[in-house]
């Protein structure tokens, strides 16, 4: 009964266009302030009024009033961005951004390419704790002219939190439905020459069940550290570490393979570590007309599975990186130019047991060097023009050639920003798809194949944002339209290997949609936020007929009101509405593979803070409120209506 009141609310939403630069102002009354600056969009820094990329921040008081325990929960109200979750919490979670695959999103942290290599390139949103997060940046459309493979349909920037005072400390504990804690803490302080963040977390749930029978609960366990730190010597000199850790297990169901092809009750248990760190030196010289950088950053992931307490299969990877990066600025900072030199060297580790004639044991490495160059420049105070250009030279394929355009430019006196960008990309064969192997069951074991060609992608966008009312409302409109070659099927049957492999598909994948957002302050104490997002992405099928691509709803959007009730007392509704959908199933042997329906969807949530002293906070989270039965992911039940309470206590000098 509450769902075509929802839906009207989302419909009235839909109809205000989207700002490509959605982020909360410094002043919160006055939507059309673009002068924050994003890190992600360009090479160097850049105000979000001078690109005209596609932008979406998340700012530190939108992460602090959802009270949200995971990042991926926060970006389902992205435009662009679509969750698809396989169960409950700790379940694999995957993104999709514009319509495009997952591993076509590239994730940072801090600046640190975070991708996982032994899970296809993607990155397992199931584990990113929002604990410690200060901001994110998600810049959508092609960006490898800048970030060279994977960032096919966008980056994503998780930035964590940095000390603002000279002390500062707090401590958190909640509890709730599903047997679910959550605790941590946060230490730092902040001098004129240093500064330094250590945050900590808990989280532990005991879960819900994930198939349709049965009744065994799978449970979940995430233990994250990060460190925030930097030092500047000189005026002219800074030094900087980042790092991240986070370790834990979750419970998962198997699939019955031989009788209903759909997940079952097991003891399978997953035990997962992610650990990241960044060194970066930034030096300034010739009065900061040039700015020199050199990082070096390690991401390292291992996966190791069990079932019923023996060990089976594991994988690894690590990604290292060096870089030095180069920007000079010249006429009053009007023009820039800016170089990077980047190497990256990669490994991939997969044990397992042999399996009938098939040994998964191997190690695979590969090596990028590569050259990017950005040139931007602001002409009569209002018309911003940016150009890159990015050569990969990887060891396994043919160097790749990336580039990028963007434009923005402000009417003046209007109040209207108009921009566009169009750009190239290009997302390499992942080690599993050249080389992996698996045999889930007798019938459906997979077998790498070494003679992939990269995929590549051509998009392009265009949108303007309008303010109003005195800039108390900011409106806009995004229109996107993409095309993807040679695109990786990994579920082609081989009859000679009596099994499934990956293959380039002949012809192109095609993606377009429209993004809306609207950002108002109602009220000195009442603000709203939208968005909604229709995506058409189709594929050839086998006959060379498009069809839908899987998981892609054409119909995504999400509605938040925030209102601060009294000087103690703040209120936040969340609605996500997710459209229809299709996914595969895979019946037991030997009935063919079957496309099937997903329902649609809506989330509604509510969180609310009340502040008892200056130092002591109690908030509350109530998740799923219309207890909406719904799967994200063909056979995997999400969990229902869940509460938790919790308490914060903070003090600073």
């Amino acid at each position: 009964m509450y769902k075509p009141a929802l839906a009207s609310l989302l419909a009235i939403l839909a109809i205000a266009p989207v700002h490509a630069g959605e982020t909360t102002p410094v002043d919160p009354s006055k939507k059309s302030d673009l002068q924050e600056v994003v890190v992600t969009a360009s090479l160097a820094p850049v105000q979000l009024q001078q690109t005209g990329n596609a932008v979406y921040v998340i700012s530190a008081s939108d992460i602090e009033n959802s009270h949200a325990a995971m990042v991926s929960d926060l970006l389902r109200d992205v435009p662009g961005v679509a969750i698809n979750r396989g169960g409950v919490l700790g379940s694999a979670t995957q993104l999709r951004m514009r319509g495009a695959e997952g591993n076509h999103v590239l994730v940072l942290v801090d600046g640190m390419e975070v991708n996982d290599g032994s899970q296809a390139d993607e990155f397992n949103w199931a584990h990113m704790s929002a604990s410690g997060i200060e901001r994110i940046e998600v810049v959508r459309g092609a960006q490898s002219a800048l970030w060279g493979s994977d960032a096919v349909g966008g980056v994503i920037n998780i930035i964590t939190r940095q000390a603002t005072k000279p002390y500062q400390a707090d401590i958190f504990s909640e509890a709730g439905s599903h047997g679910t804690t959550n605790s941590g803490f946060s230490v730092g302080g902040r001098s004129e020459t240093a500064h330094f963040n250590l945050n900590g977390s808990h989280l532990a749930s005991d879960g819900e069940n994930i198939s349709r029978h049965g009744g065994e609960e799978d449970g979940y366990r995430n233990t994250t550290l990060n460190l925030n730190a930097g030092w500047r010597p000189l005026d002219n000199l800074s030094l900087s570490l980042n790092g991240r850790q986070t370790e834990g297990e979750n419970e998962f169901d198997g699939v019955d393979y031989y009788v209903t092809g759909l997940p079952e009750d097991a003891n399978n248990e997953s035990e997962f570590r992610q650990r990241f760190v960044r060194a970066q030196a930034d030096l300034s010289l010739l009065d900061n007309h040039w700015q020199q950088r050199v990082a070096v950053a390690v991401s390292r992931h291992g996966n190791e599975n069990f079932a019923d307490g023996l060990k089976g299969g594991s994988n690894s990877s690590r990604k290292k990186q060096y870089s030095y990066l180069s920007s000079v600025n010249w006429d009053d900072q009007n023009q820039r130019l800016s170089l990077l030199v980047e190497r990256e060297t990669e490994s991939f580790s997969q044990r397992g047991p042999v399996v009938f004639f098939s040994d998964p044991n191997q190690n695979r490495s590969r090596e990028t060097n590569a050259v990017a160059l950005e040139y931007r420049v602001t002409l009569w105070d209002d018309l911003n023009l940016g150009a890159s250009v990015r050569r990969d030279d990887n060891a396994e394929f043919n160097d790749a050639y990336t580039r990028r355009f963007d434009a923005s430019y402000q009417l003046p006196d209007t109040g209207t920003r108009l921009r566009a960008s169009w750009g190239t990309a290009v997302k390499n064969p992942t080690f599993t798809e050249r080389f992996g192997y698996y045999a889930s069951s007798l019938f459906y074991p997979f077998v790498g194949n070494p003679d992939l060609r990269p995929e590549k992608s051509t998009s392009w966008d265009v949108g303007f944002d309008q303010s109003l009312f005195g800039d108390h409302l900011l409106v806009g409109v995004t229109y996107f339209k993409a095309k993807l070659e040679n695109e990786i099927n990994g579920f082609v049957y081989d009859p000679g290997l009596f099994a499934y492999t990956a293959e380039n598909v002949s012809g192109t994948s095609d993606r377009q949609g429209v993004e809306l957002t609207l950002d108002a302050s109602i009220t000195p104490s009442l603000s709203m936020k939208g968005s909604y997002t229709y995506t058409d992405a189709t594929e050839p099928d086998a006959s060379g007929r498009d069809v839908d691509e899987l998981r892609r709803a054409r119909h995504l959007g999400s509605a938040s009101l925030q209102w601060e009730a009294t000087q103690r007392l703040s209120l936040a509704l969340n609605a996500q509405y997710n459209g229809h959908q299709d996914d595969i199933f895979y019946p037991p042997w030997p009935n063919p593979s079957q496309v099937v329906k997903l329902d649609d969807y809506t989330l509604v949530n509510l969180s609310a803070s009340y502040r008892v002293s200056p130092a002591l906070t109690v908030y509350s989270r109530l998740e799923n409120l219309l207890n909406d039965n719904y799967e994200e992911v063909y056979g995997f039940e999400s969990l229902g209506f869940g509460a938790m309470v919790g308490i914060r206590y903070s003090f600073a000098q």
